[in-house]
């Protein structure tokens, strides 16, 4: 059972360590695209399992796939949740941890060179999530595959490692929750929410 492992610790990939490093920086004169780029990766993994459910009969109905935002100003957090395909621990540390992409040097570089267009590089490179820690201290990622009954807990500060651990999820999907800076706070607004994905996401396919 997964329930028998215990929390396990890994260290960044070099490179996603110097990516983290320019983040949390705050090169980023634009910080509010880190919302287009967790609600773009949501609307992909809705799209992972349509298309998976096509195929595999066994994975639950991919009808009712959405995106879904929760603020607590209280806790000044932020969650962005999808009931997608999901990952299970393989998915977690090929993913989250390392940059699967080549080039990550190129990017490293073009970032450090092009301050006028970080926004375009960010999408453009595959490393969307890693800019939750422009307005993070903390993300917490809890998921769980389509087709699996293991849920797990992916979390970091963004300062070099990252902790992989069981988890309880009811269903399917991964929610991303953000733990927000000091100075991130209007990210725990609702208006400053809506706003920006009026702006960014109004093209995303699910609700």
């Amino acid at each position: 059972m997964a329930e028998t492992l215990e929390k396990e610790t890994f260290s960044f990939q070099t490179e996603v360590g110097q990516l983290l490093e320019i983040v949390a920086g705050s090169l980023y004169s634009n910080r509010e695209v880190f919302l287009r780029e967790l609600v773009s990766n949501a609307s992909d993994a809705c799209d992972k399992l349509r298309y998976a459910a096509l195929t595999d009969t066994g994975l639950a109905s991919a009808e009712d796939l959405a995106v879904t935002l929760e603020i607590d100003s209280g806790t000044s957090t932020l969650s962005i949740a999808d009931n997608g395909i999901g990952m299970n621990h393989a998915d977690l540390l090929d993913t989250l941890g390392t940059i699967a992409k080549s080039g990550t040097g190129a990017f490293i570089e073009a970032l450090k060179a092009e301050e006028k267009d970080q926004v375009g590089l960010i999408g453009q490179f595959g490393v969307g999530f890693y800019s939750a820690f422009m307005v993070a201290d903390r993300v917490d990622v809890i998921t769980r595959k389509a087709g699996e009954t293991e849920a797990w807990l992916w979390s970091s500060d963004g300062k070099g490692a990252f902790s992989i651990e069981p988890a309880d999820r009811d269903s399917n999907g991964t929610t991303v929750t953000l733990h927000l800076k000091g100075d991130a706070a209007e990210f725990a607004e609702e208006a400053r929410v809506k706003h920006i994905i009026k702006t960014y996401s109004e093209h995303i396919s699910f609700p």
